[in-house]
């Protein structure tokens, strides 16, 4: 542990993103100093698969040097801060892992979400894996890609109820640890069928396309049992464990209600960062925050243009001052200061289709 009086380690900023059409993929580190300069971007690749896709990347909640990172060939970790990597003990290879949660209790749980439609847990920290046969794909909106569990999130009042986020097939919820898994995108469907400013169907076939496509799902103490979801057409809380949905209306703080991402900060229950743009590849996205659960929202990203959708934001487990997000053509942005002040990065050439970014 550092001494008082020991010089803090800079914050590391990590980002990554996938192949796509003529863009590349690719894990990046970089680190924040205190002066609000960042180094260049390191390209990681040591005991990674080769040309190496990160679609999800998670710090441990204690370990300061843990770090995992969801791959198009499982799940790999760090424990010397993103120098090497190794991949760990999972039951299959070439699976596409799109999100990783720990237990909120117990960090030696964790949980796992893939494409196509599956679950996984490890008992032990990430050291071994268990394929969770009962995982379903609902099947509503069948599109181009497979299904993606494309975010997963325990119950810190509740912690053997798992919430899992897919794009595009709604949300399930597991009340036995990830065993089972039950549909609960029933009122997301009736939402549609109701209002006609949540009908939206692009390349779908069914107009309830925007509720059932999921991005993120997110839970917190000062709320136990009422998850967060982010869709198509915004955000959406439940009061009642994911059997009804309301819309908390984020376009009345936002011109732009297309929700990529929302997370809950480690450091405060109440407050929540929300990732908005116009639509899944459009040309501007915006980060905000609120401080009352969600019932008002403040923009954050003042100082800075994102270029494209923003896709993901992430909290430094370890300082709650810390932000990093991410645009999808490859604009990093890192704050030391709880966004006052913001410096901007772009990733390397031709890593235009960016997913994730995690800081700490």
């Amino acid at each position: 542990m550092s001494s008082p009086s020991s010089t803090p380690s800079p914050t590391r900023v990590f980002a990554g993103g996938a192949h796509y059409k003529h863009y590349r993929g690719g894990f990046f580190r970089k680190m924040l100093n205190d002066d609000f300069t960042m180094s260049a971007w390191e390209s990681l690749s040591k005991g990674l698969p080769e040309n190496v896709e990160a679609r999800v990347i998670v710090f441990h909640p204690r370990e300061r040097d843990v770090i995992y990172v969801g791959t198009q060939d499982g799940p790999y970790r760090s424990t010397d801060g993103g120098d090497t990597w190794e991949r760990l003990g999972f039951p299959e290879r070439n699976i596409v892992i799109w999100s990783i949660a720990f237990h909120p209790t117990k960090p030696q749980v964790m949980y796992a979400g893939a494409a196509p439609v599956g679950f996984y847990r490890s008992e032990d920290g990430g050291n071994n894996w268990k394929k969770l046969s009962k995982a379903i794909d609902t099947g509503h909106c069948p599109m181009d890609f497979p299904t993606r569990t494309i975010g997963i999130a325990a119950d810190t009042g509740r912690p053997d109820d798992v919430y899992a986020a897919l794009e595009v097939s709604g949300v399930l919820r597991s009340s036995d640890g990830g065993e089972t898994w039950t549909d609960l995108s029933a009122h997301l469907i009736k939402l549609s069928e109701d209002h006609d400013h949540l009908k939206s169907r692009l390349t779908s076939s069914t107009d309830a396309s925007g509720m059932l496509d999921s991005h993120a799902i997110a839970l917190t103490s000062a709320s136990s049992g009422n998850p967060y979801l982010a869709v198509r057409m915004g955000i959406f809380k439940s009061l009642d464990r994911g059997v009804t949905w309301n819309d908390i209306e984020v376009g009345r703080h936002s011109p732009m209600t297309y929700c990529r991402n929302v997370l809950v900060s480690p450091h405060d229950p109440r407050v929540l960062y929300a990732c908005l743009s116009e639509s899944s590849r459009g040309k501007v996205g915006s980060l905000w925050r609120s401080d009352d659960v969600g019932e008002s929202w403040r923009r954050m990203d003042h100082g800075f243009t994102a270029r494209a959708t923003m896709m993901y934001a992430a909290v430094s487990p370890r300082d709650a001052a810390a932000l990093a997000c991410v645009s999808r053509c490859g604009q990093v942005f890192a704050s030391p200061d709880t966004g006052t002040t913001w410096h901007e990065s772009q990733l390397p050439q031709g890593v235009e289709d960016v997913y994730t970014v995690a800081c700490g």
